[in-house]
């Protein structure tokens, strides 16, 4: 006879959640303070921009405008598993394809049902930079000609040598201090090239503090879960040229000092494998992503975020910074570049797998793939496996797949570390 189960049983006691690090809070804070400065901005009657992910921020930032990111903000929404409305939209009344980067038809949405009811302030001018993809051009361009706003662009050239041409850095630093004039013509701004010279400053040092805080990740066991600098990206997507940002990624170095100091970690489980994400994080399934990999102890400990948003350029060169942004890591080098950052990654960073987002809304980074898994594997040995997804669109996503996946990579890795200590 089976045994009654007492469904008036007090529950198992739950385990007590881990205080937020104050780096994190101090995250929260200025993510909510970009929203906020924004709003009070338009309040007042000041212009607001929309800027894609890798523009240089650092000229707006001189000259003391608001810049929201759309981008940024999209992902906040997938995240918060309150995409579906906007994508329906996009895809139905707006009459969008389906095959639309999701970060697009979910901004493309909000900017035509909220108007100026959202938390996010509309803009009065756009910024776009093509060295991410080309979809952001149109993109912009859209949201130009519907909300009728001026959209200043910076065309950048895809750099087929692993080295920025002369040629196409004299091109990109003749629009940036176009771009300059253009900005202070409209916006009524008057330039400072003293105040410009101390953003560009921050803006270095927060690039050292990013590749510094990723890089202590190289530790074994690592001081620190990998999704948890998904979310830190935050500040140098949208503040990199504030102090703020500064402030934060200094904190965040101190706490990974502590785990390393005590042995500690805010990895909760055993760390028996590590690798590398390639590709955007899958963002209304992280935390799925997150469960799967912690049931084998599995941390991801690098990704291909690290030198996307660590632009280096010396502070008083101009040339400098065009060329920066012109070899923009994400997508705008070559194939030898690309598969070099990840197999000097895999072994900084004593990688046993790799992992890659085939990220449907990211068609440009998912081409590069197929060709970079086969030759990376060929020259660490570092087995990999992929799964299908997409960066906002829930949709493009099966829970069953990625765990088998991720079993079938786990016995790969498993079987490779035994033969190594068998000799």
């Amino acid at each position: 006879m089976s045994e009654t189960v007492n469904a008036t049983a007090p529950a198992a006691p739950a385990k007590p959640k881990r205080p937020k690090p104050k780096s994190m809070i101090m995250l929260g804070e200025q993510s909510a303070a970009l929203m906020e400065n924004a709003r009070l901005a338009k309040e007042r009657g000041e212009m607001v921009g929309w800027s894609t992910s890798i523009f240089p921020q650092e000229i707006a930032e001189s000259l003391g405008l608001n810049i929201l990111y759309p981008e940024n903000f999209s992902a906040g929404i997938a995240a918060r598993k309150q995409a579906d409305p906007y994508l329906q939209m996009c895809e139905g009344p707006l009459e969008y394809n389906n095959d639309l980067c999701s970060y697009a038809k979910i901004n493309l949405a909000y900017a035509e049902a909220m108007h100026e009811g959202g938390t996010m302030a509309m803009p009065d001018f756009l910024c776009v930079t093509n060295n991410i993809c080309n979809q952001v051009t149109k993109w912009f361009e859209n949201l130009s000609k519907t909300l009728n706003i001026p959209l200043f662009m910076i065309d950048t050239c895809y750099n087929y040598e692993d080295y920025v041409t002369e040629s196409r850095v004299k091109y990109v630093r003749g629009q940036i201090e176009k771009y300059i004039k253009d900005l202070c013509e409209y916006t009524g701004k008057t330039w400072d090239e003293k105040r410009f010279q101390e953003v560009m400053e921050i803006s270095a040092e927060n690039k050292d503090l990013w590749i510094e805080a990723n890089e202590m990740l190289a530790h074994k066991p690592s001081p620190m879960n990998g999704f948890d600098l998904f979310n830190y990206m935050s500040c140098m997507v949208c503040n990199r040229g504030k102090s703020s940002t500064t402030a934060i990624l200094k904190q965040l170095i101190s706490e990974i000092n502590e785990h390393l100091k005590n042995g500690t970690s805010t990895y909760p489980v055993e760390e028996k494998y590590r690798v590398f994400w390639d590709g955007i994080a899958c963002w209304p399934y992280l935390s799925h992503n997150l469960r799967t990999l912690k049931q084998y102890g599995i941390n991801m400990v690098a990704s291909g975020y690290v030198k996307a948003w660590a632009l280096d350029y010396e502070t008083n060169d101009l040339d400098g910074m065009a060329k920066a942004y012109s070899y923009c890591p994400a997508n705008n080098n070559n194939m030898s570049t690309f598969i070099q950052r990840r197999a000097e990654a895999l072994i900084q960073f004593q990688c046993d797998g790799m992992i890659y987002h085939v990220n449907r809304s990211c068609k440009v980074m998912d081409c590069q793939q197929i060709e970079a898994q086969r030759q990376i594997e060929a020259i660490t040995g570092v087995p990999y496996t992929t799964f299908d997804g997409d960066q906002s669109d829930y949709r493009n996503y099966s829970e069953a797949q990625f765990e088998t996946r991720i079993q079938g990579l786990v016995e790969v890795m498993k079987a490779r570390k035994e033969a190594k200590e068998n000799g």
